[in-house]
């Protein structure tokens, strides 16, 4: 290893996620979310174990990402799952990427990349508000793809905005409002091979959203994708663990401050560990205000100080610590663990974005256990 901080990605729990998720879905089929690098996994192994778990397909954010996975030697589906920038659907047509459409304007474009029977999603807006074709815009889009021989339709979906809580009625509204669409569609005889709605929360909470296929992102990576979802969630396995040496070792005395800003004072005679990683790396510079927390020796101790772009410092109390000792920030060691969604629920955020800001230059080890 090059360097004393990495992650360790475990494959074996990406396929069981995925064999999960596949039974619920039954008898959709799954297709897996691989976007922004496999939420910091690693697009090209997540892929690979998805499918040896049952995905049958792949779903990324951008052409680039989805050519990435061409190169990278996958035949099956990938779907692009918004609309691109016509520089960009020239080489999305040569590496037969599915594409989405919400615009005439995009089916033209396609067009003029070169398209020919080309496979196509046409995105349905019920209440995300993000992007995606209005309701009423559905029937005419429909009929566009039909009459252009540069696509076919190939799949019809749209996104939920609230299925992670599922509480929440919103969803349901949605789903009666895409049905809608669906009817209308048939009544036109405008039909999909693949009608989709559901995202991993939807998958577990909401039976009536999975239709032909489901769109599983964060479960598979053994993230529950929220707090009114975790007992549906407790089968998954986190697949991604954060881990660091320590690189130094200091005694620091009673009213000493410590790190950018001296916002730290000790209130007594203490031991403080160097881990060569900050946020640079992807650990928040605020962790440490948030009550953040590691694990060394398989006991909790605090972050003290502002995490800097590439160290922080961890109180140690006056427990043993040596320098190489094995530091988790995420995961688990001995009894203790801690989770991405820990780190959200102090920081204000959500598991998907702690995971994703895992940076590059932290290296990736994977195991297939």
């Amino acid at each position: 290893m090059s360097r004393w901080a990495w992650a360790d990605v475990d494959l074996g729990a990406i396929r069981h996620n995925v064999e999960v998720m596949c039974a619920v879905a039954a008898p959709a089929v799954v297709w897996v979310a691989v976007k922004a690098d496999g939420y910091g996994h690693g697009a090209n192994r997540v892929a690979g174990a998805a499918l040896d778990g049952g995905a049958t397909g792949l779903c990324v954010a951008l052409t680039q990402e989805g050519v990435g996975l061409r190169d990278a030697g996958f035949t099956c589906p990938i779907l692009v799952l918004s609309e691109q920038p016509p520089s960009e659907l020239g080489s999305a047509v040569r590496h037969g990427l599915e594409l989405t459409v919400y615009s005439h304007a995009q089916i033209d474009a396609i067009a003029a990349a070169g398209g020919r029977d080309h496979p196509v999603h046409l995105k349905i807006d019920t209440g995300m508000r993000r992007v995606g074709a209005a309701v009423d815009d559905s029937l005419d889009l429909a009929a566009a793809i039909t009459k252009s021989p540069a696509v076919r339709l190939a799949g019809v979906f749209t996104h939920l905005a609230v299925a992670d809580r599922p509480s929440d009625p919103f969803s349901a509204a949605q789903i009666e409002a895409f049905e809608e669409v669906l009817a209308s569609l048939a009544t036109g005889q405008f039909n999909a091979p693949l009608v989709h709605a559901a995202n991993s929360a939807a998958t577990l909470t909401l039976p009536t959203s999975r239709f032909q296929m489901v769109r599983v992102g964060i479960a598979m990576y053994g993230i529950s994708p929220g707090p009114e979802i975790d007992a549906l969630a407790s089968a998954l396995r986190p697949a991604l663990s954060l881990r660091a040496r320590v690189s130094h070792v200091k005694r620091v005395r009673r009213g000493d401050r410590i790190s950018y800003g001296l916002r730290h004072r000790f209130d007594g005679d203490t031991t403080v560990a160097t881990l060569p990683l900050g946020y640079a790396d992807g650990v928040p510079r605020r962790l440490f205000g948030s009550g953040g927390e590691v694990l060394i020796g398989g006991r909790r101790r605090p972050i003290v100080g502002v995490v800097t772009m590439d160290q922080m410092m961890v109180d140690c109390g006056d427990d043993p610590v040596a320098i190489g000792d094995e530091v988790v920030l995420i995961g688990s060691q001995h009894a203790e663990s801690i989770t991405a969604t820990e780190w959200a629920d102090r920081l204000g955020t959500i598991g998907y974005e702690v995971v994703c800001a895992i940076s590059a230059r932290v290296e990736r080890r994977y195991t297939s256990v």
